[in-house]
């Protein structure tokens, strides 16, 4: 009987411990990983973007960090590329050059690729028939003229095959390769030809996975994101060009 009362004074203790130790993490507020998720998504969103100066005062009023994290967010953006960090000026988006705009989809071409092999290998049926159904939304979207709701839908349709393709690491390496230029993106990609053009391609891939040839699938992906890239050389080439 002692030793069940010893061994419950121990276990309450530790219980005591481990909730003391929940409530201080809980009063730190976010990390420096979680700030820099939220600046990310803001630059995603286009909320946030290149030339803009980040207001140290600002991120801490909306994210709850303290300035020492908010301050290594920032470190840690700045190594992605995604921030430049000056003396005295503090930290702004940076902006992205066509030279590593070429870089960026030729990394993505050969991950997402890999992804478009790897998932005629491992999905489940389940899962192929839901990238028919996105794949059937796009094209009302492509239809009914909804450039918003089809970049939506096509980023979900690219993590579905990521997820399907098991690679967890390469869906976060291509999240991040993506953030640079995603105000290039939305801003010229999502209307008019380019539309049309990105659901041919997303047809061929689908009819790859479908007939289960994974050759087939990861060519025909790596094709779609290099016709981005043709898309939007041509497009800056048409820019300076008028300039």
């Amino acid at each position: 009987m002692d030793d069940k009362i010893v061994d419950n004074i121990i276990g309450d203790t530790q219980a005591a411990r481990m909730q003391d130790a929940i409530e201080r993490l809980a009063k730190r507020g976010p990390s420096a990983a979680d700030i820099a998720d939220w600046i990310r998504s803001q630059i995603r969103g286009n909320r946030l973007v290149p030339g803009q100066r980040l207001i140290e005062v600002d991120i801490i009023r909306q994210t709850g960090g303290s300035r020492f994290k908010v301050r290594e967010a920032y470190q840690r953006l700045a190594a992605e590329g995604l921030l430049e960090i000056e003396e005295y000026r503090g930290a702004s988006v940076r902006g992205t050059s066509m030279a590593e705009v070429r870089q960026l989809y030729r990394a993505r071409a050969a991950l997402e690729g890999l992804c478009a092999g790897d998932f005629v290998r491992k999905a489940t049926d389940d899962q192929i028939a839901r990238l028919e159904e996105v794949a059937r939304a796009m094209e009302e979207c492509v239809e009914a003229g909804r450039p918003e709701d089809f970049a939506r839908i096509n980023a979900e349709w690219h993590t579905l095959l990521m997820h399907g393709a098991g690679n967890f690491a390469i869906e976060d390496i291509v999240r991040r390769l993506n953030t640079p230029v995603h105000h290039l993106q939305f801003g010229t990609f999502y209307r008019g030809e380019r539309l049309r053009e990105a659901a041919r391609d997303h047809r061929h891939i689908l009819a790859a996975i479908q007939a289960r040839d994974a050759d087939a699938a990861e060519r025909a992906m790596r094709q779609h994101v290099e016709n981005g890239l043709v898309f939007l050389s041509e497009l800056d080439r048409a820019v300076h060009l008028e300039a």
